[in-house]
């Protein structure tokens, strides 16, 4: 411990400039950023005292809710029907490799048992620590744990007022930015201490200071540099909606594939750097009791589909309740999806963008000489396209059928089989 509160303060103390330019992963790093890319699914986890509102995540924010009244919420929190097991496998099963959990969100509440604050699970009737036992679940399971945790404070008086929270009863004229960086730092030296490997930290961007007249500086080199140095391993990401910052390490797209804007937050270039697309299963992040317009299995397999022909992963968002269960919906959900990566997980898994598209109708993968075609669009009878690689062979995927096809001037066409395929219709093609 005593390492880290001397590393922490090396941290705190060192220049914007030496940190600046100096990020150079580690191999460790490059590893996991490998392994990362290959997974290509994980489940997002939106959990705090704002689902017992049944109203999202946003709820405090949205209805202008006085801190201290929102507080008392942390009094009624029981999760009872938590059972980080039971979540494990349900995410295990649905063919996800990766769990990224909401430690802290915007609410200033953290799900475990912090040192730095009384605002915290183990304040709460429940006691106990929600984050290491789905951390010690994780490890059971197989699945890699990454770690939410929100730069921005509608409670704390000492982050300095943005365009949001100004409706809690927080004292502007207290802010006090460098406690408040201490005070975080501290909060994720816990986090990349007390639970073991950590495979990425998640930060939410930082929208909340984006109209501030002055620039603000957030100190990201440095707090980076901490991460790094707490687990060099460790991944950083942040949703800033920006190509990616020295000293991260992957890039994400919120609510659209890479190269994609239809939601109007992702009009960034893509880097080289592995990416990553968070979506939500229905409307909102956290539990919504309204909200029951949930895609369907057919829309988040191909959701998830096109987001691996871009080479990137889907970390998909689910919501739990405030008794500790995943909603009914989303688990029958989970599991269709955990079906059919049984059966067609050879073209998603350790993937990476293939070469030939049309856009919405057909996307493919590609692993090594291979390339897995994807027919997303029912209407279509034939494939005809511009293709730069020469082909050996096309079969339909799972079958030693070979199937006819046309391949001159660097075009490609046979007919597709309207047939087979209940979510679509997949062909793998050998390159020469």
């Amino acid at each position: 411990m005593k390492k880290h509160l001397l590393l922490l303060l090396l941290v705190l103390t060192m220049p914007f400039e030496v940190t600046a330019q100096s990020y150079i992963p580690t191999p460790e790093n490059l590893e996991n950023r490998r392994n990362f890319a290959a997974d290509r699914f994980g489940i997002f986890i939106h959990w705090g005292i704002y689902s017992l509102f049944a109203q999202g995540e946003w709820y405090m924010q949205n209805e202008k809710i006085n801190r201290q009244e929102y507080a008392k919420a942390a009094n009624a929190f029981y999760p009872h029907a938590f059972d980080a097991d039971e979540w494990a496998n349900i995410i295990k099963e649905s063919g996800a490799r990766y769990v990224t959990f909401t430690t802290r969100h915007h609410d200033g509440f953290s799900m475990w048992h912090t040192r730095q604050s009384d605002y915290n699970i183990a304040q709460t009737p429940y006691r106990r620590d929600i984050l290491k036992q789905l951390a010690e679940a994780c490890r059971r399971s197989g699945l890699a744990l990454h770690l939410y945790y929100s730069h921005i404070d509608w409670t704390r008086d000492d982050y300095p007022m943005g365009s949001t929270g100004r409706h809690t009863g927080k004292k502007a004229e207290k802010a006090n930015w460098t406690s408040y960086y201490n005070f975080m730092n501290a909060q994720l030296t816990e986090l990349l201490t007390d639970f073991g490997n950590v495979r990425a930290i998640w930060f939410d961007g930082w929208w909340d200071h984006r109209e501030d007249s002055v620039p603000f500086d957030w100190q990201l080199p440095g707090q980076y540099a901490l991460i790094h140095d707490l687990q060099p391993a460790c991944l950083v990401g942040n949703n800033h909606h920006q190509t990616p910052h020295e000293g991260e390490d992957f890039q994400i797209f919120e609510r659209d594939v890479p190269g994609e804007n239809k939601a109007g937050m992702s009009g960034q270039s893509v880097s080289k750097l592995p990416l990553e697309t968070c979506e939500t299963m229905n409307g909102m992040w956290g539990y919504k009791v309204v909200d029951q317009n949930y895609k369907t299995t057919r829309q988040l397999v191909r959701l998830l589909v096109r987001t691996a022909a871009k080479g990137a992963n889907l970390l998909l968002n689910v919501g739990p309740q405030p008794d500790g269960h995943l909603p009914k919906t989303a688990v029958e959900r989970l599991k269709e999806m955990g079906t059919w990566l049984r059966a067609n997980g050879a073209t998603i898994y350790g993937t990476e963008a293939g070469e030939l598209a049309d856009g919405e109708g057909i996307v493919s993968t590609r692993c090594g000489k291979t390339l897995y075609l994807h027919v997303l669009e029912d209407s279509l009878t034939a494939v005809d396209m511009t293709c730069p690689m020469r082909v050996k062979q096309i079969k339909a995927y799972g079958s030693k059928e070979k199937v006819k096809y046309v391949y001159r001037n660097n075009r490609l066409s046979f007919q597709l089989d309207r047939s087979k395929g209940e979510f679509d219709r997949i062909y793998e093609i050998t390159l020469k």
